[in-house]
């Protein structure tokens, strides 16, 4: 017996879809990069616990970010959310900024919280991904929630973000700069534009 045709063929999305942005447990260039979400047309927040945690710290608790964003929140096992990927809800995931344990999984195909499987799946649905990798310099200077730190990632973080910008469906943007270039081609590629004059 033959199995069904697919109603959507990887890579085909609706007329209305939007951007899924994800956000992990990172403080590196976390306001810049709301910043950008906010200039986008159509995004979806999607938290990972370890964002959601984060995110107070730096003046965007749930609440606040529920004003301009619907949000999902990491809270299935099975990441449910996912499954709107396959309806064609999205058309482009983005995941800024990513920690280095999430650009870990992202580059080892390790999908176990709800950015990482959200990933995962575009890939597999040929829905391009952006990734905003934080440890992409020998050394790099960040913002915690009380002053600036230097930190400096290990040549096993810097492979990773080699590693993961050779996956099938994915741009790895190693800095904000190159964030807006990466979303600016997104948005040309799909007759779109970004809703503010400053981006």
């Amino acid at each position: 017996m033959n199995a069904p045709s697919p109603a959507r063929r990887p890579g085909e999305f609706r007329p209305d879809a939007r951007f899924a942005w994800c956000i992990t447990g990172s403080g590196h260039m976390l306001e810049e990069s709301i910043d950008v979400a906010l200039a986008l047309p159509g995004v979806d927040l999607f938290l990972s616990a370890a964002g959601e945690e984060v995110l107070p710290l730096y003046g965007w608790p749930v609440p606040k970010l529920r004003e301009h964003f619907r949000v999902m929140r990491d809270n299935s096992a099975s990441s449910v959310p996912v499954g709107m990927l396959y309806e064609g809800f999205y058309h482009t995931v983005v995941i800024a900024p990513a920690t280095s344990n999430t650009v870990a999984k992202c580059a080892l195909g390790i999908s176990d919280t709800l950015p990482t499987n959200l990933y995962a799946q575009a890939g597999k649905q040929c829905v391009p991904g952006i990734v905003f990798a934080c440890d992409t310099e020998p050394s790099v200077i960040t913002q915690s929630p009380h002053e600036w730190v230097e930190v400096r990632p290990r040549a096993l973080e810097l492979e990773n973000v080699e590693r993961l910008a050779r996956v099938e469906h994915t741009t790895v943007a190693r800095s904000l700069d190159e964030l807006r270039a990466a979303l600016s081609e997104r948005l040309s590629n799909l007759g779109l534009a970004w809703n503010t004059s400053s981006s």
